[in-house]
C-alpha cells in the first residue's frame, strides 16, 4: 500500500480535495439550508431600517449637502442598519463555502470548487469594506459638517472628500463585492450544479441567469450609470438564495 493510497483510504478522499473539513451529511444540508434561507431574508431587515432613515439605497448617490446632515438626524438607525447589512456580508461568506462544500464529493470538480470558494471570501471582504464607510468614516465627516463652528470652506472640502470616498469605497462594495467577485462564485456553483445534479437543474440555470445580472453591474467601472440595476440583480440573487435553501432542507438524507 503506498502513502497516498494510505492516506486517501484512512482519512478519505474528500477530506483531501475538499476545501473545507467533512461534517455528516444531515448536519452539512441543514446547515447549509438554513444558512442560505436566513441569508435571503436578512437583508429585509437593513433595507427596511436603512429605507425608512435615509430612502436606501437611493440616497446612495445623494450630495454630501443632503446626506451628511440627514446621517446625524438618523445616527441610531443608520448604524444599526449598516451592522446588519454587515451581518448580512460576512453571512454570505458561510453560505458561499456551505455551498461548496455541500457540492464537493466529486473530485473531478475540486479545483473549480476551490476557485469559487476564493471568490466568495475576496466578495466578503470587498462588501465588508464598502460597508464600513458608513459605520466609520461618514459618521465623522457628518458631525464635522453640521458642527456650526466649520467653515464653509470646510464644509466644501467635506463634500469632497465625502463623494470620493463614497465613489470609491462604493465600487468596491457594490461592484467588486456584490456583482465582479459574486458572480463567478455564483456561476462555478450553478455549472457543477448542472452538472453533477446534486440538486434540481433549474437552480442551476436560475443560478446562471442571477450570475449574468449581478455581472452585469461591473459596466459601472467603465462609466456607465446602471442606476437602480442592482437592486434588480441583488433580488433576483436573494431569491436563488431562498429557493436553493428550501431544495437544500427537503433534501437532508434521513
Amino acid at each position: 500500500m503506498t502513502v497516498p493510497f494510505a492516506i486517501n483510504h484512512y482519512m478519505g478522499t474528500n477530506s483531501v480535495i475538499n476545501p473545507l473539513p467533512s461534517f455528516p451529511q444531515k448536519f452539512l444540508y441543514r446547515t447549509t439550508g438554513c444558512v442560505l434561507i436566513i441569508e435571503s431574508l436578512l437583508l429585509f431587515a437593513p433595507v427596511a431600517i436603512l429605507g425608512s432613515a435615509i430612502n436606501w439605497p437611493q440616497s446612495l448617490s445623494a450630495p454630501a449637502d443632503v446626506m451628511l446632515p440627514l446621517l446625524t438626524q438618523q445616527a441610531a438607525a443608520v448604524r444599526l442598519g449598516y451592522l446588519l447589512y454587515l451581518l448580512y456580508s460576512i453571512l454570505f461568506w458561510v453560505v458561499a463555502l456551505a455551498l461548496v462544500r455541500l457540492l464537493s464529493h466529486e473530485e473531478a470538480y475540486a479545483t473549480w470548487l476551490r476557485v469559487a470558494a476564493g471568490f466568495g471570501i475576496a466578495s466578503t471582504i470587498a462588501r465588508c469594506l464598502g460597508i464600513i464607510r458608513w459605520l466609520a468614516a461618514m459618521p465623522a465627516l457628518a458631525t464635522l459638517y453640521v458642527n456650526p463652528a466649520t467653515s464653509s470652506q470646510t464644509r466644501d472640502a467635506i463634500a469632497v472628500v465625502y463623494r470620493v470616498l463614497n465613489d470609491y469605497a462604493g465600487s468596491i462594495g457594490e461592484v467588486l463585492g456584490v456583482s465582479l467577485f459574486a458572480a463567478p462564485w455564483l456561476a462555478i456553483v450553478s455549472l457543477i450544479i448542472l452538472q453533477t445534479r446534486r440538486l434540481p437543474r433549474w437552480l442551476g440555470f436560475f443560478g446562471l441567469v442571477s450570475a449574468t445580472l449581478l455581472a452585469l453591474q461591473v459596466a459601472e467601472l467603465f462609466g456607465v450609470d446602471l442606476g437602480a440595476f442592482i437592486t434588480v440583480s441583488v433580488s433576483v440573487l436573494q431569491l436563488w438564495f431562498l429557493l436553493t435553501g428550501i431544495v437544500v432542507l427537503r433534501r437532508t438524507p434521513r
